[in-house]
C-alpha cells in the first residue's frame, strides 16, 4: 500500500516554522542570489554567514552548525574555497548540502561536484537535467536550467535507478532532483514530491533557497531525508499560496508574495494538509 508523504515523515511535520531554534548556516554561494538566501534564512529564524575564505575555517565551523556549497558562480578562488569547505565540513562532522548548479552545463562543474561528493555530503541536489548528469545519464538541459524532455515518467524512472546505484557508493548521502516533480532518493528509499507551481521557473534563486532552508533544518538535527522533504514540501505549498494570491500580479509579486510566505505559512496550523507526494 502506498504511503503518502505526510505518512511516511510525520514527525519531521510537526517541526514548524519558524525554527524553535537558530541554526547558523555558511552558505558558500554565488553572487546573484546570495541576498536571496540570506533573508530566507532569516525568515525561518535562521542565521546566515557568507564565509568563503579557506584561513577562516578553523574558526567559523567551530561555530556554525551547517554548510551550503553552491556551484552557481565559479571562480578560481570560489573553486578553492568549495572544496576546501567540503572537505573541512567532513572532517568536523558538519552536516553539508552540495548544490549542483551548471553541472549539466560545464564539465568543470560536473568534475567540482565529483570531488565535493567524495566528502559523503548529507545531500546533493539539483534540478532533474543537473542531477541525471550528475548520475552519468542523457541530459538535455541548457545553462542552469532544467528541461521539461528529462522529467517524463521513463526519464524520472531511469533517474530513480541511476540514484539508487549512487546510494550503494554513498550511503550517507540523500539526492534531490527537481522539477514539476520532485524527486528524492536516499539509502532508505524514494520518494516523489507533487507540489509547486510554474511561476517558481520564472525567478532566479529558488532552487539556491532550497538549498539553504535544507541546511537550515539538518543544523537542527533533522535526518537528511526529512530536512529535504520538509524543505521541498513547505518551500512548494508557500509558492501556491501566493500564486493564489497573486491573481492580478506579475511574477516580481509571485516572488515577493513567495518570500513573505515563508514566515507566514507556518502559523495557519492546516498548512501540512496541502502536501502532496508519495513513497516509490
Amino acid at each position: 500500500m502506498t504511503q503518502s508523504i505526510t505518512e511516511v515523515f510525520a514527525d519531521a511535520f510537526k517541526t514548524t516554522f519558524p525554527l524553535k531554534s537558530s541554526p547558523l548556516v555558511d552558505c558558500i554561494t554565488n553572487p546573484v542570489t546570495i541576498e536571496s538566501m540570506a533573508n530566507a534564512l532569516l525568515y525561518i529564524d535562521a542565521k546566515p554567514v557568507m564565509a568563503d575564505l579557506p584561513e577562516e575555517f578553523p574558526e567559523l565551523f567551530t561555530q556554525i552548525d551547517a554548510l551550503l556549497l553552491n556551484l552557481g558562480h565559479i571562480s578560481p578562488e570560489r573553486k578553492d574555497s568549495l572544496l576546501a569547505a567540503g572537505r573541512y565540513a567532513a572532517e568536523t562532522h558538519k552536516p553539508a548540502v552540495v548544490d549542483l548548479v551548471g553541472v549539466a552545463a560545464t564539465q568543470l562543474r560536473y568534475d567540482i561536484g565529483q570531488q565535493l561528493l567524495q566528502n559523503h555530503p548529507n545531500v546533493v541536489k539539483g534540478n532533474i537535467s543537473e542531477v541525471r548528469r550528475f548520475a552519468g545519464l542523457k541530459s538535455t538541459g541548457r545553462g542552469v536550467d532544467g528541461s521539461q524532455l528529462d522529467q517524463s515518467v521513463t526519464a524520472l524512472a531511469e533517474l530513480t535507478k541511476a540514484l539508487q546505484e549512487l546510494t550503494e557508493r554513498f550511503p550517507n548521502t540523500t539526492f534531490l532532483a527537481t522539477g514539476e516533480t520532485d524527486l528524492v532518493v536516499s539509502e532508505k528509499g524514494q520518494w516523489r514530491l507533487e507540489n509547486g507551481v510554474p511561476q517558481l521557473d520564472r525567478f532566479t534563486g529558488t532552487g539556491d533557497i532550497v538549498g539553504a532552508l535544507t541546511a537550515a533544518l539538518l543544523g537542527i538535527g533533522l535526518s537528511n531525508d526529512e530536512a529535504v522533504v520538509l524543505t521541498v514540501s513547505y518551500f512548494n505549498c508557500c509558492a501556491e499560496v501566493a500564486a493564489a494570491q497573486n491573481t492580478a500580479g506579475g511574477i516580481a509579486s509571485f516572488r515577493e508574495k513567495t518570500l513573505d510566505q515563508l514566515s507566514l505559512l507556518a502559523d495557519q496550523a492546516d498548512w501540512v494538509q496541502m502536501v502532496k507526494g508519495e513513497a516509490l
